[in-house]
This record gives structure tokens, sequence and C-alpha cells, in this order.
């Protein structure tokens, strides 16, 4: 597929595709006249990059972890510092948190639907697991 469309399947502005290429996180082929040429794996991989970006980790670590990520089998280490090592650590931990809170809002949101429709609570009580988020719900009307 050309950039245009590898850009409008993942919502990545082309500029930034070109930028992962520079920075040695994408590889695409070249047809003869010199388009980019990407192959279907690299919908999913932009996906990866964006993904670890969001999360902090500068390029120079993604191009280290992403080969592990394609095949978590094969995993073969060249050039961990230990900054790098520190980095995906405090990034693991810092995902970590998230998908706690992310689990406790999820539950959370869960109770108050349990409550709304009547499942298990009297009116007017939140479960609670609505309250590990901070914020207590009531089913009252305001």
């Amino acid at each position: 597929m050309r950039i245009g469309e590898l850009s409008e399947r993942t919502g990545t502005p082309r500029r930034l595709l070109r930028y992962y290429e520079e920075q040695g996180l994408l590889v695409p082929d070249r047809s003869s006249n010199g388009y980019r040429d990407y192959p279907e794996g690299c919908v999913d991989r932009v996906l990866q990059i964006r993904g670890l970006l969001e999360a902090g980790l500068p390029t120079r670590i993604i191009k280290q972890v992403l080969p592990c990520i394609n095949n978590p089998r094969a995993i073969h280490v060249s050039g961990a510092t230990p900054e790098t090592i520190a980095t995906l650590e405090r990034e693991r931990d810092r995902m970590a948190d998230r998908i706690r809170c992310l689990i406790r809002s999820h539950d959370a949101i869960n109770g108050y639907l349990d409550a709304v429709r009547g499942e298990g609570q009297p009116s007017g009580v939140a479960s609670a697991a609505s309250y590990d988020v901070g914020v207590p719900v009531t089913t009252e009307a305001a």
C-alpha cells in the first residue's frame, strides 16, 4: 500500500510516517518509480509505534523494542545500556499503574451500570467499586 493509504488506515499523518522511516522504525519497499510500498503488517507496526510513543518511550528505545514485539519468542538484545533498561522498567511500571487505574474505572462503571439497571443494588446506593476512583456514584437524579 502507498503512504496515503497507510496514513488513512492508521490515522497517522504522512509526515510522521516519513519520520518513522527516517528513524528506522518503518522500512517500506520501493517500487520501480520510487514510491514507498508498505506491506500489510505496517498497519500494526505503526499502531505499535504510536502506542509506545504515547507511553513515553523515545524512538531510539522503540527501535530496540520493536523486534521483540514482532516476534516475542525470538528476543535478540543488542546494545541494551543500563539507561535503556531503567527506562523500560519505568515505562513498564507506569503501564502497570495505568492498567490498575483502568481496571478500577472499569469496575466502577460496571457497578454504576448494575445500580442503574437495578441489578442487586438498592436505589441510591452505589457499588463499593465506584469509590475506588474517588468519586461516589448514586442512582438518584440530580
